[in-house]
Formats: C-alpha cells, sequence, structure tokens
C-alpha cells in the first residue's frame, strides 16, 4: 500500500468521535495559548524593564570621553580641555533613521542648600527641550515648570524638595567644585518639582539649563560630559552604538559610545535569565498535555484493535499502522493549533493594543532597581507563536508513539478469534 491510503486513514479517525477529538483538541490548544501568554508577558515584563530603565534618565546610547566612566570626573569632557562641536555630531547622529531624539549632558556634584538644610546631590545641566525628546523623567512635574536659560532657574525632585522644605520660587544656594580648581556657588530659584517614582532620583538630582551649569563649574561652552541618544528600539542599541562610533570616529576623537546593556547589565542578565525560563515552561505546559493526548490515542487504538487486526492479516505491515496513528496524531495537532490560535490571538491583541492597568491593585513597584508601570504588557513576537506551534505538533506525535507501537504490535489471528 502507499502512504496516502494511510493519510486519509488518520485524518478519517480524527471525525470517528467529534465529542473527544474537540476535547483533547481544547486541552491541546489551552495549554497552546498558556504558554503563547507567559511567553509573551515575560518578554512583556522585559520590554518594560528595558525602556523604563533606559527612558527615564538614562538613555539607550551614551557618547563620553573615553575616560569619563567609571569615575565620572569633571574634567573628562568630550573632545578634551577644547571641547568639541556637539551640536555636529548631534546633528550626525540624528541622521540615522534609528534616532528618536539626541541631548547634551554637563555632571558636577555639588551641594544644595536651603535656610539651614543643605543637602549634596548631582548636578545636570540639560537642553530642556532636546531631554525631553530622549527621556521622560522631566515629564513629571507635579508644580511649576523647567528651568530657562539665563534666568538662575533649577528643577529638584520632589524628595530634595521635601528634605529642604522648598517648594516652587523658592531660593536654593547651589555651590559646586569648578573644573580650574575654583569653588562655585550662586544663588537659584526653584522652577519646577518632579517626581520620577524613585526616591534615590528624587532626592539626589538638581537639573539646570546646561550654559547655567556650565558657568556654574567654569566650563566653556563647547564642553560637555555625555551625548545621550534615545533609539526607535532599545534592543536595537548595541548595533546602534556599533555603527554611531564608526560613523563619528569616535576611537580617533578619544570617545567611547556605549549602550545600556553595558552601561546597565543587571538588566541584561536578568533578560538572559527570563530566556532560560521559557523552556521550562514549554516542558511544564506541553508535559502535561502528553498525558492526555496520549490517553485519548490509547483509547482509540483500542477500540480500533480489530479494524487494526484486519489490516494486519491482509498484508499491511506494521510501519504502516504506525503511521496512520501518526498521521492522526499529526491531524489532532493541527486541529489543536487551529483552536489554539482562534482563542489566543484575539485576548493577546487587546492586551497588547490595551495593556491592563493594575494601579488599583498595586502602586509603581521597583524591580532591580527600575521602576514598573502598573501595568500587564504582554508583546506580540512571531518566535514565540511559532515555537509554541512546533512544539504543540510534536506533543501530539510524541504522545501517538507508544499508543501507535502497541496497535501495531496487534496480534491478527488472537484478535480476530476474539481471544
Amino acid at each position: 500500500m502507499s502512504e496516502s491510503p494511510w493519510s486519509r486513514i488518520g485524518w478519517r479517525n480524527v471525525g470517528r468521535h467529534p465529542r473527544r477529538t474537540i476535547l483533547t483538541a481544547l486541552g491541546l490548544a489551552v495549554g497552546y495559548g498558556a504558554v503563547v501568554f507567559m511567553i509573551g508577558w515575560a518578554n512583556g515584563l522585559i520590554a518594560e524593564m528595558v525602556e523604563n530603565a533606559t527612558g527615564l534618565m538614562s538613555g539607550q546610547i551614551e557618547i563620553h570621553d573615553a575616560e569619563y566612566r567609571p569615575e565620572r570626573s569633571i574634567y573628562d569632557t568630550i573632545g578634551g580641555r577644547d571641547g568639541v562641536d556637539f551640536a555636529a555630531l548631534m546633528d550626525r547622529i540624528a541622521e540615522d533613521e534609528r534616532t528618536v531624539g539626541v541631548a547634551p549632558r554637563v555632571f558636577a556634584a555639588g551641594l544644595v542648600s536651603s535656610g539651614e538644610a543643605t543637602t549634596a546631590g548631582q548636578l545636570m545641566g540639560i537642553d530642556p527641550a532636546r531631554e525631553t525628546g530622549v527621556t521622560r523623567f522631566l515629564e513629571g512635574l507635579t508644580e511649576g515648570r523647567l528651568p530657562e536659560p539665563g534666568r538662575n532657574e533649577v528643577a529638584i525632585g520632589s524628595e530634595m524638595a521635601r528634605q529642604l522644605e522648598s517648594g516652587v520660587g523658592d531660593e536654593l544656594v547651589v555651590v559646586a567644585p569648578g573644573a580650574d580648581g575654583s569653588m562655585g556657588n550662586d544663588l537659584y530659584t526653584v522652577s519646577g518639582i518632579y517626581t520620577t517614582g524613585l526616591v534615590e532620583l528624587d532626592a539626589t538630582n538638581a537639573v539646570l539649563p546646561l550654559p547655567d551649569l556650565q558657568a556654574l563649574v567654569v566650563l566653556d561652552p563647547a564642553r560637555i560630559h555625555e551625548i545621550v541618544v534615545a533609539t526607535t528600539d532599545p534592543f536595537l542599541a548595541d548595533e546602534m552604538a556599533t555603527g554611531v562610533a564608526a560613523s563619528l570616529g569616535a576611537a580617533d576623537l578619544g570617545m567611547e559610545v556605549v549602550s545600556w546593556s553595558e552601561l546597565n547589565p543587571t538588566i541584561l542578565e536578568f533578560s538572559a535569565l527570563m530566556d532560560s525560563f521559557y523552556w521550562i515552561i514549554y516542558l511544564f505546559v506541553f508535559g502535561i498535555a502528553i498525558f492526555g493526548v496520549a490517553n485519548t490515542m490509547l483509547m482509540a487504538t483500542y477500540e480500533r484493535r480489530r479494524e487494526i487486526a484486519v489490516m494486519l492479516a491482509m498484508g499491511a505491515v506494521p510501519g504502516a499502522i504506525v503511521k496512520s496513528i501518526l498521521y492522526e496524531a499529526a491531524a489532532m495537532g493541527l486541529l489543536s493549533l487551529v483552536i489554539g490560535v482562534a482563542i489566543s490571538l484575539p485576548p493577546m491583541l487587546w492586551w497588547y493594543a490595551a495593556p491592563a492597568d493594575l494601579s488599583w491593585l498595586y502602586g509603581d513597584m521597583t524591580l532591580q532597581g527600575v521602576l514598573l508601570r502598573p501595568v500587564m504588557r504582554v508583546t506580540l513576537e512571531p518566535a514565540s507563536w511559532v515555537g509554541a506551534a512546533l512544539a504543540l505538533v510534536a506533543t501530539a506525535l510524541l504522545a501517538a508513539l507508544y499508543p501507535a507501537w502497541r496497535a501495531s504490535r496487534v496480534p491478527p489471528a488472537d484478535t480476530l478469534s476474539g481471544i
């Protein structure tokens, strides 16, 4: 006999007991949906962590002087003591279609005082218009507005404002060591107060316009410490950082171009750890499902033992019996896959478009030092859907191996005689 009749027999057998077939297919389909959801949710959690870690303040790519990290000395500016035409550098970076925004920064350590209260913190000089196109931490202004250049204004975090007992319109004394060895100090007015949700950031960062901080710490206008870049996709940052370094000639200019994966390796390690758990999800879900499918196939082959005995008595080889049962299992797997996609795709698309807001259950939380929004976010990745589909079909075929082997060993004479 050719292979074609056995495939037809296998497909026909699927429809012999529609109710049992549907129940078994539903079990596999639910397992498929569970795998797709759990992996989609885990990927969503990772994506949320990466986007919050990079989008809040640090950005996806940072460009510094090669000697700037890890000490972050005030003297190690891009281009050295002569500085650099950072506007031209930013224009060249913005030419990449994967670039969302580019912003310059200057940093200094300093003391911020109000009356008798004093706190140490990081002074951050920014271009407000560019910074808000790269990061989100200034979107959380709870009071006031962003500081404007030339007006001696500063924006501070809500925790710093609480510690200094200061509000919008109050004056603060800012003291910071200058790049020329002097001690810079000046009086600034609080223009705004922001809240990121991370207490350590809200307590230690004071934001000034870029030229104002350069003047305070005696840095020439061409000297900055950092250029930060936002990309269309954080997971493209490694590839883009390599391209940016090549296009700018970073090595010749004494610069380093680093992505978030190097700046924050903890999140990368957490992502790799989550990836390793995907195999456990596959094995757990489909490992349970395989027993249900095997039981169904055993029942089906037992009920057809006389039919199988007749085929063997008429000259069918045991391998052909195995083929027919494996075809039946494949048909069961494909039917389960169709049902699984039908019941999984609509809710996954809904979750993807409108992540469930769980703020009513718990507030913002942090993981690995990263602020997480109270939303249940999922991702739609074709690789996970295809992987789950292959695992589903493989489960159906593996579950049928033992029943198929048993069926191929049915003794025709004894079975037909009723023994």
